[in-house]
């Protein structure tokens, strides 16, 4: 199977839907899946945030995320970007922790690659 990386840089929820629906989608069919989040895309990481606004297809992240959460899909959340929003670890889901570019790169090189 192959190995893939989302990686969401924006506070969009069309975006977030798009990257978590094909998230939810490779990791069922078998493949392994990370996600990263940076820039904008950090603040998905905000477990009180309201999954349930709908895109103009009619699904919303609640369609998608919670999978990802309960079947432990590792997320990175960029420090720096999460930091200077005034997020830290607590406010995250379960799945997310803070990470680092360093490591982002490493994945990559190893993935093939989906950016939204």
């Amino acid at each position: 199977m192959a190995n893939f990386l989302f990686v969401l840089g924006k506070d969009d929820n069309e975006s977030a839907t798009r990257c978590f629906q094909f998230a939810k989608i490779a990791h069922s069919k078998g493949h392994h899946v990370d996600m990263f989040f940076i820039d904008g895309g950090v603040m998905w990481a905000n477990k009180d945030r309201d999954l349930s606004i709908k895109t103009d297809t009619g699904d919303c992240p609640a369609d998608y995320l919670p999978y990802l959460v309960e079947n432990e899909v590792t997320t990175g959340i960029c420090t720096p970007c999460a930091k200077n929003r005034g997020l830290d670890e607590s406010a995250f889901f379960t799945n997310m922790q803070l990470d680092g570019g360093p490591h982002l790169i490493d994945m990559a090189a190893e993935a093939k690659v989906f950016n939204f």
